[in-house]
């Protein structure tokens, strides 16, 4: 029989032939690293026959496809190890996630970290008996008896929603069975790169009505060195973390009076003012008028424009006078009332409104995580009032100023993806047309590649999502930019076309950090608090050596204080080098020095946050230094 290959090229096999015999064929190392296929499109373990014509592509364990029906395996194998150590729990549900995988488990007492290591080393044990695995077919009802006999019943829960009649798939590894749908490696022994993280409680099903369960979680990799790098970059992330970094370098909290609300320092609200002032500069620039909303609005408003049905449940809502409002979740709509105070031309567009909206949403409490996941967020919001003819000029405009923006932050590995119509949306299907066309356009003249995100998009409209890489690696969505046919029609916005007519523009939403909140966790991690000269909530610091410099430190101050600078001053009675190591932790850009000399000769001795003595310069110098240096991220 003939077997396609992803190369064009065919294989000619014998009948019955499997996956395995085909990787086997091609090669003896092939076949050694295989541990499934894809075959027409459907992934199935490398036991699967083969038929005649059939499409088939080999997976490897150093694939993406690989690496994650390793990480499916793993959790098999936690599962196992976790029943053998504790034969009274019982396993539920234990999906892949990214990087790794976690399994939920009904027992009657907590895992503890102790426990967590003895199931590490039953899992090495259980890896080194090399069993097979392999997939079964049973019927639905003997499989429910099955694991009804074994007090599995949470298995026969799930199996039971499967109608009666049909078959269902388990996977077995020695005498250890699971439902699955697969696949999975071939044999315990390929799974030897792992660690088990940590346990966190969960309900099943997500629902806190239910019973609480453990979820263990785990990391698995297909290289020894993969698990060690990726080990590293958690310990780095553990160093970088935005919550520990705020409240070392005294930038901001959070408290339970306030879940999901940010309390800003002053150091803090010095790097969001710098923020919101480069974004408001960068609108100016390009031709956006900055506006201001309301808080709260009545339902009737978000009824109309629909955000009610789909978002009721994540608004904060209030009444009086016999009236319901919602605290503003998104701006849109109260952009558009702005919109619509006037008629206006066509050669009033496109007309750029833009706003450091604050936002508030009813986020689970689970979900919340420092500055990455609040209730009340601000964002760098914009809508681009247009017409169809305007839609693909202005999204490449935005995506020519999106990626300098994120350049003068430091980023410059730049992720794009075009999410297109939801299975629930609003608009007709021409209207969708000619917005996912316009966006694919746009990209296109750019030059740039990009994925898809099949469904993904707004239920109004579809969207570029601009991601960042860090320089650990993560990817950070930040930025969109959406097209609107539908809202600017159910709000009533109009203006006058070149033939007099009336038209309803198009309305482009748009966002370049996206949460300024989150933009700045972001930051802060990226930069582990050591945030870029411009940046830095104190630049500089003075310090005398005695106090007979006193008074040349604070005239030094002010002076640059009056050059516009972020600079505070040190004069207490410490020694100058622990002066310098405290604000070196402070992670202070520069830090000036000045003794007698200094004082006498009008300089000043300059240390960067590294400690590295710079050497000494006249006080207009280093004034000028700073200028440029303010002015390098432009």
């Amino acid at each position: 029989m003939n077997i396609n290959l992803p190369d064009g090229s065919s294989r000619t096999l014998n009948e019955g032939a499997t996956a395995y015999d085909l990787a086997a064929d091609i090669g003896a190392g092939l076949a050694r690293a295989t541990i499934a296929a894809t075959v027409n499109g459907n992934q199935v373990d490398v036991s699967h026959v083969l038929r005649d014509g059939d499409a088939v592509s080999l997976i490897t364990e150093r694939s993406d496809e690989g690496l994650e029906i390793i990480r499916h395996s793993t959790s098999h194998l936690m599962a196992m190890a976790v029943q053998e150590l504790f034969p009274k729990s019982q396993v539920t549900i234990g999906p892949v996630i990214e990087d790794g995988f976690y399994y939920d488990f009904a027992f009657d007492r907590a895992f503890t970290p102790d426990d967590l290591s003895k199931i590490e080393d039953k899992m090495r044990e259980i890896s080194n008996r090399k069993l097979d695995i392999s997939r079964e077919e049973w019927d639905r009802d003997e499989a429910i008896a099955h694991f009804e006999s074994l007090g599995e019943i949470y298995k026969a829960k799930l199996i039971g929603r499967i109608p009666a009649g049909e078959t269902v798939s388990l996977y077995k590894q020695g005498e250890w069975s699971d439902l699955c749908r697969g696949p999975h490696v071939p044999n315990t022994s390929i799974l030897k790169h792992f660690k088990l993280m940590k346990v966190a409680g969960a309900y099943w099903e997500g629902n806190s009505d239910n019973e609480q369960l453990q979820r263990i979680y785990g990391t698995a990799w297909g290289s020894k060195g993969d698990l060690k790098a990726y080990l590293t970059r958690l310990e780095e992330a553990e160093k970088r973390d935005h919550r520990k970094l705020a409240k070392a370098l005294n930038l901001f909290h959070l408290q339970e009076e306030a879940p999901g609300m940010v309390f800003w320092h002053p150091k803090g609200w010095s790097v969001w003012q710098t923020v919101e002032n480069e974004i408001r500069q960068v609108m100016r620039d390009n031709g956006y008028l900055e506006i201001k909303t309301p808080q709260v609005v009545d339902r009737k408003l978000w009824e109309k424009s629909g955000h009610w049905d789909k978002f009721r449940d994540d608004m904060f809502t209030t009444s009086t006078d016999n009236r319901e409002y919602a605290i503003k979740p998104m701006n849109c709509p109260c952009h558009i009332q702005v919109f619509n105070q006037n008629l206006h031309s066509y050669r009033d567009l496109p007309l750029r409104l833009a706003e450091f909206g604050s936002c508030h949403r009813n986020e689970p409490s689970g979900t919340l995580h420092g500055l990455m996941r609040l209730r009340n967020f601000v964002q760098d919001d914009a809508h681009i009032f247009c017409t169809e003819g305007q839609i693909q000029s202005e999204v490449c405009n935005f995506i020519d100023l999106t990626y300098e923006v994120y350049k003068r932050f430091g980023f410059e590995d730049v992720i794009i993806f075009l999410s297109d119509r939801p299975e629930k949306r609003v608009g007709t299907d021409e209207q969708w047309d000619k917005a996912e066309s316009s966006l694919h356009q746009a990209l296109q003249s750019k030059g740039i590649e990009y994925g898809l995100n099949p469904g993904e998009g707004a239920f109004y409209g579809p969207k570029i999502e601009f991601s960042l890489k860090d320089c650990l690696g993560r990817v950070w969505q930040c930025g969109t930019i959406q097209v609107d046919f539908s809202m600017p029609g159910r709000l009533d916005a109009e203006y006058v076309a070149e033939d007099s007519s009336r038209q309803t523009p198009v309305m482009l939403h748009r966002a370049i950090l996206g949460s300024m909140e989150r933009f700045i966790g972001i930051l802060i991690e990226h930069h582990e608090g050591k945030f870029p000269f411009w940046l830095a909530p104190v630049q500089a610091v003075v310090c005398n050596i005695t106090d007979s410099q006193a008074e040349y430190v604070s005239e030094l101050t002010q002076k640059l204080l009056n050059a516009g600078f972020r600079v505070d001053m040190d004069l207490r009675n410490e020694k100058v080098g622990y002066k310098v190591r405290a604000h070196t932790l402070e992670r202070v850009p520069f830090i000036l020095v000045a003794g007698d000399r200094e004082r006498d000769e009008g300089t000043v001795s300059v240390r960067d946050r590294s400690g590295q003595n710079l050497g000494t310069f006249s006080v207009d110098d280093w004034i000028a230094k700073m200028h440029e240096m303010q002015a390098d991220h432009a």
